[in-house]
């Protein structure tokens, strides 16, 4: 637990800056903002500049790759900083014209917060009473024991002695995603609240996140904030802690300017009942080249939220038989989803290679199968949100193409300096990433950490995804962190 304090300590310059900026006028403030902001990216835009006019002529890949990379880093970095409002701490500017539409939820509503597991008898007893400790005055706890047969069962029993637990054991493996639906079927909350077996949620998280929709009618869900809660664990584990701060402080602060966030992360994600109902016997019999597809848990839970307005009716059709269809038909709506990063959470990142490896297969898998569902209806929701996630689509794409031409073909051809400018432009945008994280925490050193993630996505994980591709339909469920 020593991470949640240091956590709560590393920011002190930034928070007393953000006070001052909270007590101006919202205009002005925001005005600020956008000010302090591009004067703290003129030295990347004086370089995007000067490489701009250098630009060869004609056709010349790695100097277009470059400058793809430092314009699309510039952009996610301007809308993160500039354009980020929490929507639990603050109203949006980005309002939809059709605000009528969406129904108000009560001051107070009701919260079904629903938890899977399977074989975690190290860390579930922590999962569930941080779920047991969430300040929000309305809460239902429905956790489901997927046939686990390493002593968690006994745990999750005498837990639900102790604490207001509706506690489901099932005899037969069904996997994470069935046994989510399973703990739907007894979920009578407004809103749905997931997370992780190995996480641990800030008191005031599901708050966070309950405030964020009560606020805004229009938002169907919504992503907690996630850090790593063993980064004492090892240098990988410090490197991943740094990575998941950047990936959500950043990456889904950029799409939440444009409501279309694409991953409402695992260890805390909220949905309005309204949004994903009628849905999750669709993602629960989920399928992909013709088989059934056990991963893309919340990117594709996310994807129903997102694309329910053009797809909605045609997956209401094909589970029309489900009670979850067949007793409350909600309207295809046009939702929103946001992040919250008041909204705190952390999660066991591995801390060995071995499982590490298997986790980025598993993610990768899950962007794979998301890109043929969201990637259908993305571009429908407005040119900066699908250039965001095209954006990002084609990026992680490329990546093993680049790679090998950089670190395999160029070696072979005796163009090594084009290799030790690529792993140099690489290792720049790390150190970009790692000073943006030191400006949210200028006393913690960890950003140092950041371009060696960098390093490691381009030297290492570039290569998954092949691999990711031609294993598809291996499915096993597994979360150890060792």
């Amino acid at each position: 637990m020593s991470d949640l304090v240091n956590a709560r300590r590393s920011r002190p310059a930034a928070r007393a800056l953000g006070e001052r900026l909270d007590a101006l006028d919202t205009d002005v403030r925001r005005g600020v903002v956008s000010l302090l902001t591009l004067i703290a990216l003129l030295p990347l835009l004086f370089l995007l500049a000067r490489r701009t006019v250098r630009l060869p002529h004609g056709f010349d890949l790695p100097a277009l790759y470059g400058l793809t990379v430092l314009t699309a880093t510039i952009c996610l970095l301007h809308l993160a900083y500039s354009r980020y409002d929490d929507p639990a701490v603050r109203l949006l500017r980005r309002r939809p014209r059709d605000l009528a539409a969406f129904p108000p939820l009560p001051a107070r509503p009701r919260v079904s917060f629903l938890l899977a597991v399977r074989n975690e008898r190290a860390h579930i007893e922590t999962c569930v009473r941080s779920m047991a400790a969430a300040d929000h005055p309305d809460v239902q706890l429905v956790v489901v024991d997927d046939a686990s047969d390493d002593g968690t069962a006994e745990i999750l029993a005498r837990l639900a002695g102790e604490l207001p637990i509706t506690l489901v054991r099932l005899e037969r493996n069904l996997g994470k995603k069935a046994a989510l639906v399973r703990a739907c079927r007894l979920a009578d909350g407004d809103v749905l609240v997931f997370t992780d077996s190995d996480c641990v949620i800030a008191p005031d998280a599901v708050g966070a996140c309950v405030d964020a929709m009560v606020r805004h009618p229009e938002l169907g869900a919504v992503s907690g904030h996630c850090r790593a809660l063993n980064a004492d664990s090892g240098l990988l584990a410090r490197v991943q802690d740094v990575w998941y701060e950047g990936q959500f402080r950043i990456t889904k602060a950029a799409e939440a300017a444009f409501g279309s966030v694409c991953c409402v992360s695992g260890p805390l994600a909220a949905f309005r009942r309204e949004a994903i109902w009628n849905y999750l016997p669709a993602w629960a019999g989920d399928r992909f080249l013709g088989a059934p597809f056990r991963f893309a848990t919340d990117r594709q839970l996310t994807g129903y939220v997102l694309g329910q307005k053009w797809l909605g009716r045609a997956l209401k059709r094909r589970h029309a038989d489900s009670p979850f269809v067949r007793e409350h038909d909600y309207p295809e709506l046009r939702w929103e989803v946001g992040y919250s990063r008041a909204a705190r959470v952390w999660t066991r990142v591995p801390s060995r290679p071995g499982s590490f490896l298997r986790q980025q297969i598993r993610w990768k898998k899950s962007f794979v199968r998301n890109l043929f569902f969201t990637g259908r209806f993305m571009w429908r929701r407005g040119p900066a949100a699908a250039a965001l996630y095209y954006a990002h689509a084609l990026w992680v794409l490329a990546a093993p193409v680049l790679v090998a031409r950089h670190l395999v073909w160029a070696p072979l051809h005796l163009a090594g300096p084009l290799t030790l400018l690529y792993l140099g432009g690489v290792a720049l945008k790390g150190c970009v990433w790692g000073l943006a994280y030191r400006l949210d925490h200028p006393t913690d050193r960890a950003w140092r950490c950041r371009p060696l993630m960098s390093l490691l996505s381009c030297c290492v994980l570039a290569w998954l995804l092949p691999y990711a591709v031609l294993t598809l339909r291996r499915d096993v469920w597994s979360r150890s962190t060792t």
